[in-house]
Order: structure tokens, then C-alpha cells, then sequence
């Protein structure tokens, strides 16, 4: 694997925040270079979600052949392992064409284990079994992020709206005496792949504004009946999947808890609360990107990416 790794030229990682421009960009570059995409979208994993996770179009991926969509149900609980997993046997497909990975998404976990992988932090199954018990449903949940908002709060910060990973971080906490967000910042990383990495960068006035306007166009164009059909199958009840964004706040609108304005208003907010957390976590946690303006001129990116090729 390392010799192939070698000799094959870097990977292009394009990652910003959500509704940056990461997309397009990235289907420009793959038309001219000769490239395939692998999403880095953790809700792009799932069938029967589309237009709510910005998936790309059939027309699209007609054109340019994309990896790491529509792999898996709503019952299928994912993580950052299986990611990795799926993305490195992706890269190695589409280096076995000769042709360009090019790996676009926001997931700023996924990208990063990818780049460095993940430390191996302890484990204690009997221990994990009597947190589980312990912190068990809504009123657990509400007691360990108490605990942990006191105890380990660089990681209640990033954790503190999933239950599973705020009780690996006490997991952790209980069997090292630090939080896992210390442990992984105790040595310098060392990138896994040969890569260039692209963070896009756009006025946060501007990208509110176009996640407003995307946001109006998706609910337009069928979001909300994407969303009616996902629920029914379950969606809200899946490990994992039912942190998609929006879909629950349109599942009230459908149950007539809100209006049409105020479900829209809501989901502009959620989308914008996670565009800062994504440009907060691409500017520290990844020292060997380059952070670029946005919008430019695409032409020039792509001759940036052919002189990589040369």
C-alpha cells in the first residue's frame, strides 16, 4: 500500500464550510483533470436522502463518477472508522484508473482521520456498559452533559449534542484522567497520504446569504416531500442518520407544531450554527491546508491541479 501510495500523485482534498462552493468546484476540476469525486459528507452515505444534504445530481453523477453516495439505509449506524475505511479503498479504486481522487465534503472528523487517522484511545467494555445504564435516555443524557460541561469541557463543547459520543468521551475521561480532545492534540500529526488540501473560504455575510437562498430552493424544489417519505422509513429513529439536518424540524411543520416560516427560519439558523463550526474546526485542525478566498476564478484552480499532474 505505501509503494502505491508513493507512486501515484497527491489526493485533492476540497473541504470548507456547507454551501461554500465546495461542489462545483470540485465537478469543474474532475471534468478537466481527468478526476472522480469521494464525498466527505456523512449524511451523503444514506439513501433516500437528496436534496436535503445536497447530494449531486443523477445528471451529475452521470458525467463524473462520485464515491461514498447512497451506500447504506437509515438503520445503518456510521462512524468516523467506517469512513476511513470506505474512503481509502475508494482513493485506491480510482488511483487503479490512473485518473484523480478528489475528495470534497465537510465532515471536518471524517477528513481529518482520513489525512492522520485516529489516535487509539482506551476502551473498557465493562465500563461502557455500566455508563450506558447510567446515563440511559433524555434525563441521562442531560445529567452527563452536567458532568462533563464540569469535568471535560473542550470535549462536552464539540460533543455536547450527541449522546454517544459526549459518553465515549467520559469513557475516556474515567480511564485516562484527560479529555479526548487533549489526548489528540499531545503530538504533532503526520499526514498518511500524499495530499493537496484546499480550504474555501468565503465573507460570512455572504455565505448567510447563501445558505438562505439554498435553503428556499431546496425547500422549493421537494425537500419537504423527500422529508415526509424519509420519516415514514423511519429516518428519526435511526442510529445516526437522524442527525441529517432540517429533516426534523420539517417533520414538525408536517405535524403542524410550526409554520411554513418559521420551520424555514429555523433551518437557516441550524445550517449557519453548523457552517461557523466548520469553518472554526478547518482553520485549527488543519495545519496542512491551504486556506483560499472564495469565490475565484475556477480556471485558475484547475491549472493549479494540472501542474500537479505535469
Amino acid at each position: 500500500m505505501e509503494e502505491i501510495r508513493t507512486l501515484m500523485k497527491p489526493i485533492l482534498i476540497i473541504t470548507g464550510a456547507t454551501a461554500c462552493g465546495k461542489s462545483a468546484l470540485a465537478l469543474d476540476i474532475a471534468r478537466e483533470c481527468d478526476g472522480e469525486i469521494i464525498s466527505a459528507d456523512s449524511m451523503q452515505l444514506y439513501r433516500g436522502l437528496d436534496i436535503g444534504v445536497a447530494k449531486p445530481t443523477a445528471a451529475e453523477q452521470a458525467e463524473i463518477r462520485h464515491h461514498l453516495i447512497d451506500v447504506f439505509d437509515f438503520n445503518k449506524r456510521l462512524d468516523v472508522y467506517t469512513f476511513v475505511a470506505l474512503a481509502e479503498a475508494a482513493v485506491h479504486d480510482v488511483w487503479s484508473r490512473h485518473k484523480l481522487p478528489i475528495i470534497v465534503g465537510g465532515t471536518g472528523m471524517y477528513i481529518k482521520a482520513f489525512l492522520y487517522g485516529l489516535d487509539p484511545l482506551p476502551s473498557d467494555p465493562t465500563l461502557r456498559a455500566q455508563l450506558n445504564r447510567e446515563f440511559d435516555g433524555t434525563d441521562g443524557f442531560e445529567r452527563l452533559k452536567n458532568i462533563t460541561c464540569e469535568t471535560i469541557p473542550d470535549d462536552f463543547e464539540r460533543w455536547q449534542q450527541h449522546h454517544r459520543k459526549l459518553l465515549r468521551a467520559f469513557e475516556v475521561f474515567k480511564l485516562t484522567g484527560s479529555s479526548i480532545t487533549k489526548l489528540q492534540t499531545l503530538k504533532q500529526p503526520k499526514l498518511r497520504w500524499p495530499a493537496t488540501v484546499w480550504n474555501l473560504v468565503r465573507e460570512r455575510e455572504e455565505l448567510k446569504q447563501r445558505i438562505a437562498h439554498r435553503t428556499e430552493a431546496m425547500l422549493n424544489n421537494g425537500w419537504i416531500e423527500e422529508a415526509r417519505v424519509a420519516i415514514a422509513n423511519g429516518l428519526l429513529e435511526s442510529p445516526t442518520a437522524w442527525q441529517a439536518l432540517g429533516y426534523a424540524v420539517i417533520g414538525k411543520y408536517l405535524e403542524g407544531d410550526i409554520d411554513y416560516e418559521t420551520m424555514k427560519t429555523q433551518i437557516i439558523t441550524t445550517t449557519w450554527q453548523l457552517a461557523r463550526r466548520q469553518i472554526t474546526w478547518f482553520k485549527g485542525q488543519h495545519p496542512e491546508a491551504e486556506h483560499l478566498p472564495f469565490p475565484c476564478d475556477h480556471q485558475l484552480l484547475i491549472e493549479r491541479v494540472k501542474l500537479l499532474y505535469k
